[in-house]
């Protein structure tokens, strides 16, 4: 069996927010949301804020007052929701010196096949997120299992698509006469 992948709580939690605000027409309270996720008022306030800074909610004050998506669920793409509330899954930038042991860089930094496995893997994971919706995931478990298959089957094939070769100038000789 797969290991799980590892999201942080934040965004784990975020995501279960937004869900509860997909799933509604109208504007959601801090305690209505928690109670739903078995959460507390507090850090679900936090993770409500957090995503709206990301600018995928916003608050709605009054007797009615709440939160609601700040676009159509639909036009939120969990790239963006991950983006908003942590960081990516893999990050190139700083992988060699996060993992370097006792030195300033790996030594493995040149050759690293283990570098490859997680640069292929962060790929394939950040199409699944760029393609998926926030109302994609709001759908049912097996319709949502339906999807990610089909999702994989069609990154599968654009992967292993014969690439064109580019276009080169002519290299044949050219004759003046």
């Amino acid at each position: 069996m797969l290991a799980p992948v590892k999201l942080s709580a934040q965004e784990e939690y975020g995501i279960r927010c937004l869900l509860q605000l997909a799933r509604h027409d109208e504007s959601v309270t801090v305690g209505e949301v928690g109670a739903k996720e078995g959460l507390g008022e507090p850090y679900v306030a936090k993770l409500l804020r957090v995503l709206r800074q990301g600018g995928l909610v916003e608050s709605i004050r009054g007797k009615h007052g709440g939160y609601r998506l700040a676009r159509p669920a639909e036009e939120i793409r969990m790239s963006e929701v991950i983006a908003a509330l942590g960081s990516e899954l893999y990050c190139a930038n700083d992988f060699c010196e996060r993992f370097a042991g006792d030195r300033s860089v790996c030594v493995h930094s040149s050759e690293c096949s283990l570098r490859s496995l997680w640069e292929g893997i962060h790929g394939v994971v950040h199409l699944l997120l760029e393609r998926c919706t926030l109302a994609q995931l709001a759908s049912s478990e097996h319709d949502m299992r339906s999807w990610v298959a089909a999702q994989l089957a069609q990154i599968s094939a654009e992967l292993s698509a014969p690439k064109s070769p580019k276009p080169r100038g002519c290299s044949l000789p050219t004759h003046h006469s």
